[in-house]
């Protein structure tokens, strides 16, 4: 059954690019075969956030086939998925022989575990939604089919990497995922800020992954193998030895885990290499709900759970983790106070998210991390995939400071960012049943007390004070008071249509339900049962029991930082609207600080960019330009061409110029000869 999930995404891909595409049609037949359904079609259709495209007038098979496989894959996935909630075993499964290069062995399989049917369960379920929302959403844009084959392709390059049972294949679907993006991102490649947004995601990601290509090589120098059963089996024989790296010697399991982690920071937006991911918005808005919600972002945090028996013997590592997973949950959290696009709160609600994971991670709780990544997929793809309703009700408006009073033109679409919003912000009452991300989110921030880090643990009260803030923001900016929207935008607000909000009903429930019902298999009583060895704790780690003796205030901390939140939000955007201006007049420079997001665009264009540039300009100006064409093509070889150009003047072709020249011959011969050439 797993190999029929893992790639039948890339059959749809491969079809659907291949054969559905406009070019393809022409080729064997005119695109006026297809003028009836386009007609048919038009009839039906809804001002779209992007109506400036011409219109698509192919077949609509593409779609179907795509979405129909990947709805496939995600029943499949929740059969396996149930299994080891219910006693499943771990498996290998081999596909084929890969790579075999001396002691390098990298066979293609797939490991299957609960870690394992838990991304499968992620990535499909989301995916599988996310092709249904594309339907209605996409319905008009004339590169359709490349637009779900390139859907289906990011979903197999993921699927990829949380089956690999080896280094090797986990790379191989780590830069696939990386190169999805990169088409996704840029997929409206007319737009130069699109194509730019591609490009940073791209280069920004190449950064982590130089990073994780070391942290490989390292491990295969270490261990001998790319094999996870190899390099777990033998994580112990490192303890205590050091490698030589850029001329010191650095604790092994230290420096390994740093390395891997780095294109874990990469892949998953965190501090310092998290510049690419708000920009990653320019995308189509099913690709910000795929991207932030189940598939590249959450790649990191998958990461460094599979590698738990490597971070469990490097506490020195761990301890990098903890403290750059709250310093992001942090920093994204105060940008997203200010932001005004709709989508861009949510991209720096996704970074801030990410960062609590990755606490979790760093103290030890994967359980607890796995199981806000598994909740955080609901609620965020929830999220998206409502300000996509938001914007396709809008006629493609994302500026929320020209939106307000939308909630009866789109009634169930408000409904169901509400209810993401409460899974988001944590509403829930501590030890009753909240909404999904009560459970979750407030368990990291009790992991990261009981893990003894008093700075993440501040941190992420604070974080979630932001969250529940800026959350509530969006809703009452976008849904409540008088509306800011122009006049002919506002008669026109209209609700999504069934195919676009039937998605949003599935993750509804999974961010309404995913908490309390899978609470005891991620990090309850059952949780050593299900996790088996696909999460591995020393014996040392004892932080799920910790966790349940923490002090009350640290149990109601973030239930008081998300009312608290929710009352500040309600006082400045529905109580006295002045608020807001008034207190960014009076601190102008913060205001403009987390405006410009901490200025670390400007800044990595000042230190990296511009002198790329200045390098580049150099090369081409003084080195390319003036060395080598000035000493080539602009100069040997121009002074070649100048001479012939002047002794090609003697060739004139007329025979008393030839006599002549001839009898000048002469005369010089015989001058020589009378004055000279006898001495």
């Amino acid at each position: 059954m797993v190999q029929v999930i893992l790639f039948l995404p890339l059959i749809g891909a491969l079809i659907a690019g291949f054969f559905g595409t406009k070019a393809f049609r022409q080729m064997g037949s005119d695109a006026e075969v297809y003028a009836d359904h386009s007609a048919a079609h038009d009839e039906h259709a809804d001002d779209h956030a992007h109506d400036d495209h011409q219109g698509y007038d192919g077949p609509p098979w593409p779609m179907y086939l795509t979405t129909a496989l990947l709805c496939v894959c995600a029943i499949f996935s929740w059969v396996i998925f149930w299994g080891f909630l219910h006693e499943g075993h771990d498996q290998e499964i081999a596909l084929l022989p890969w790579i075999t290069s001396g002691a390098l062995k990298a066979a293609w399989s797939i490991r299957l575990d609960a870690l394992t049917a838990v991304m499968l369960v992620v990535v499909n379920t989301v995916s599988a939604v996310v092709h249904v929302y594309s339907i209605g959403y996409m319905s008009h844009d004339e590169h359709q089919p490349r637009f779900f084959a390139y859907l289906s392709l990011f979903t197999f390059a993921m699927l990829m990497l949380v089956t690999a049972n080896n280094l090797i294949q986990m790379f191989f679907g780590w830069e696939g995922v990386g190169l999805a993006s990169y088409l996704l991102i840029g997929f409206w490649y007319e737009r130069e800020t699109a194509n730019a947004a591609a490009i940073k995601a791209f280069v920004v990601n190449r950064v982590g992954d130089f990073g994780f290509a070391l942290g490989i090589f390292g491990v295969f120098m270490t261990y001998g193998s790319v094999e996870f059963p190899v390099i777990f089996a033998h994580a112990p024989d490192a303890v205590g030895k050091t490698i030589h790296f850029l001329g010191h010697d650095w604790d092994t399991l230290t420096t390994l885990c740093l390395l891997l982690f780095m294109g874990a920071m990469g892949k998953s937006a965190q501090f310092l290499l998290h510049t690419w991911l708000p920009d990653a918005m320019e995308g189509p808005t099913p690709v910000s709900a795929l991207i932030h919600a189940a598939t590249m972002v959450t790649a990191g945090v998958f990461l460094v759970a599979r590698l738990s028996p490597l971070f469990e013997l490097a506490p020195h590592a761990r301890e990098v983790v903890t403290v750059v997973g709250a310093i992001t949950a942090f920093f994204a959290a105060t940008v997203a106070l200010v932001q005004n696009d709709i989508k861009r709160v949510i991209a720096y609600s996704t970074c801030s998210q990410l960062g609590y994971m990755f606490v979790a991670m760093g103290v030890g709780a994967y359980g607890v991390g796995i199981f806000h990544l598994f909740t955080h997929a609901f609620f965020k793809a929830l999220l998206f995939l409502g300000a996509g309703s938001v914007i396709h009700a809008m006629s493609g408006e994302q500026d929320m400071r020209k939106m307000g009073g939308l909630g009866p033109y789109v009634r169930i679409t408000q409904v169901m960012m509400l209810i993401g919003t409460f899974s988001l912000t944590g509403v829930g009452i501590p030890d009753f049943p909240g909404f999904a991300g009560f459970h979750s989110k407030d368990a990291i921030i009790e992991a990261s007390y009981a893990g003894g880090s008093t700075f993440a643990f501040t941190l992420l009260v604070i974080a979630a004070f932001f969250t529940s803030f800026y959350s509530w923001r969006l809703a009452f900016m976008t849904f409540s008071g008088p509306t800011r929207a122009s006049k002919d935008v506002i008669e026109h607000a209209h609700e999504s249509p069934p195919v676009m909000l039937i998605p949003l009903y599935v993750l509804a429930l999974g961010a309404v339900v995913a908490g309390f019902v899978f609470q005891n298999w991620f990090m309850g009583e059952g949780q050593a049962e299900f996790w088996g060895a696909a999460i591995y704790r020393s014996a040392d780690n004892h932080i799920l029991m910790q966790m349940e003796t923490v002090p009350l205030f640290v149990k109601w901390s973030a239930f008081v930082a998300m009312i608290t939140g929710f009352a500040l939000a309600w006082l400045f955007y529905i109580r006295d609207t002045r608020l807001p201006k008034e207190l960014a007049a009076l601190n102008q420079p913060a205001y403009k600080f987390l405006l410009n997001k901490w200025y670390f665009d400007e800044l990595y264009n000042f230190i990296f960019v511009q002198p790329a540039y200045w390098l580049g300009r150099l090369f081409w100006k003084e080195g390319d330009g003036a060395i080598i064409d000035g000493f080539g093509p602009d100069g040997v070889s121009s002074a070649v061409v100048a001479t012939t150009a002047q002794a090609v003047k003697l060739q004139t072709g007329y025979v008393y110029h030839y006599a002549f020249a001839m009898l000048i011959g002469v005369a010089a011969i015989i001058s020589w000869f009378s004055f000279g050439g006898t001495h």
